[in-house]
């Protein structure tokens, strides 16, 4: 059981590490967002650029390989 635990803390790990860019539409900056594939394939959620605080509505998409694709667009 507590090895079964470790896996599921590893893969949760590793998915919390992995990265993806995109860049804002108001201010033109490249923003690194952390990416969490255990929140399933498609992902939309608003957050806002760190640079300009503008909110910007993320679309997140993992294809059939888990790399992740990602789109930032004005709320």
């Amino acid at each position: 059981m507590a090895n079964h635990r470790r896996k599921r803390l590893a893969a949760h790990h590793l998915a919390v590490e992995q990265e993806a860019t995109y860049v804002c539409d108001s201010c033109g900056e490249e923003i690194v967002v952390p990416l969490d594939i255990s929140a399933g394939d498609h992902q939309d959620y608003v957050e806002d650029c760190p640079v300009c605080c503008h909110p910007m509505r993320l679309h997140i998409d993992f294809d059939g390989d888990g790399e992740a694709h990602v789109v930032g667009e004005h709320e």
